[in-house]
């Protein structure tokens, strides 16, 4: 049995007896880039110095083809971020705490202000450093120092320069590091393989709504040209008609006994209060300018800000919500709701609905205007029902297989994650 003794530090506790706590700040240089030094996007071209930033991260290296390239005048003016290969990156704003080493460098790099250059001494193993600041011990101190703080978290360059971890002699640390390096490249390729199953069933979900949706679910009905792109061919019995035909406008003020209700991809529309119990956080509530909220009643559809994303919302409650959104009232003579619930989620017309206007660039919401200009099928109530049931029969088990293997994932990536902090603190002995 490995003897063991109290390191004297909070998120740290017992290491072996011959290990030490060091600061990062005794076995490594921290740099990064002064602000933004002027720099903006405007300067990001196809050729030049590579520049890497958070989003260049992937599976603890650098993806040197997603980078961007700046004038070489902006490597030359900060010498100190200048990258080499074997340098350790971390991210210190937006997703913090992403880690890469630099390898296979094609050209002259440096990096925006949003990555840390930390650049070990011989005292100290690059890679033992990398899953150092990979465990807990890292998220651990994190959470410490940022006890209290805004929502808004950042890893202070000179906040870093203390963060104090367990430290074996070199010959402890590649140890450490051969038995991880291979270790966690096992659990990894468990981690792509179930990441890549769950994404072929999302996949095969996804193209059964747009087949059931579109061309329903007889295999043996006559087909004929739709005569709109986003659809194609549907069955011979059905016709394609204006939204007008099917879905009004709501345009009624929330009534004074009205719910507050959110939209949400995730949940559809539910009520505020419910919202916030699921996901354990608060939103932000209205508590001025209630005479302009809107009502909506059970049973609408509701265009929300994601829509162009996510498609329509359904609500299955009645209540008020924000007025940038916009109800639609079905016609209960032609429209089964199940039906066009799963229509308006299916990839198909989504992407009709982003044919519409150009969301992204111009950054507005999707309006009544948007929506009456997709064309939508029409058929018999009754063929509506049997496709909703159909795929209310379906979906619901594709979406229990994808959450057994969430399941083992979560249990696999808490195994990789609690077997790197056993090591790294010595509390494993390899």
């Amino acid at each position: 049995m490995r003897e063991m003794k109290d390191s004297g530090v909070e998120w740290i506790g017992e290491i072996p007896a011959d290990w030490q706590v060091r600061k990062i700040k005794h076995l490594a240089t921290l740099a990064g880039r002064i602000g933004w030094q002027g720099l903006t996007s405007n300067e990001y071209s196809d050729e030049g110095v590579y520049l890497i930033t958070g989003v260049n991260f992937y599976n603890g290296k650098i993806d040197w083809q997603s980078c961007v390239h700046v004038p070489e005048y902006r490597w030359e003016e900060a010498k100190q971020i200048q990258i080499k290969n074997g340098d350790l990156l971390i991210t210190k704003d937006g997703t913090i705490g992403k880690v890469a080493i630099v390898e296979n460098m094609p050209g002259k790099t440096s990096l925006n202000s949003g990555v840390l250059l930390v650049r070990n001494n011989d005292e100290c193993d690059t890679r033992f450093l990398y899953w150092m600041i990979q465990s807990d011990i890292f998220w651990r101190w994190f959470g410490i120092i940022n006890a209290g703080n805004s929502t808004i978290l950042h890893l202070y360059q000179q906040s870093f320069y203390n963060f104090s971890f367990p430290f074996p002699l070199l010959s402890q640390q590649k140890k450490i590091v051969e038995f991880l390096d291979s270790n966690c490249k096992k659990i990894d390729e468990i981690i792509e393989k179930q990441k890549a199953v769950i994404e072929k069933l999302g996949e095969y979900k996804l193209s059964i709504i747009n087949e059931a949706v579109t061309q329903g679910i007889n295999p043996d009905v006559n087909m004929k040209q739709s005569g709109y792109k986003w659809i194609g061919s549907i069955p011979e019995q059905w016709n394609m008609v204006y939204a007008k035909q099917l879905f009004s406008q709501r345009k009624d003020r929330a009534f004074e006994d009205d719910e507050q209700l959110t939209a949400s991809q995730k949940y559809g529309i539910i009520s505020q209060k419910e919202f916030m119990d699921i996901e354990g956080r608060q939103v932000m509530q209205v508590l001025k300018g209630e005479e302009i909220l809107k009502h909506v009643e059970k049973g609408d559809f509701v265009i929300s800000m994601r829509s162009f994303q996510g498609g329509l919302e359904y609500s299955e409650v009645s209540g008020k919500i924000s007025s940038a959104y916009v109800m639609l009232i079905p016609n209960r003579d032609k429209v089964y709701n199940r039906y066009y619930k799963w229509l308006f989620k299916s990839k198909k017309y989504i992407s009709a609905l982003q044919g519409t206007s150009n969301l992204i660039r111009d950054g507005q919401a999707l309006r009544f205007s948007n929506f009456v200009q997709v064309y939508l099928p029409s058929l018999d109530l009754d063929e509506q029902k049997q496709i909703a049931d159909y795929l209310d029969d379906v979906c619901p088990k594709i979406d229990n297989e994808i959450g057994k293997r969430e399941k083992l994932l979560e249990k696999v990536l808490e195994y990789k994650k609690s077997l790197i902090y056993e090591v790294v603190t010595g509390k494993k002995e390899v």
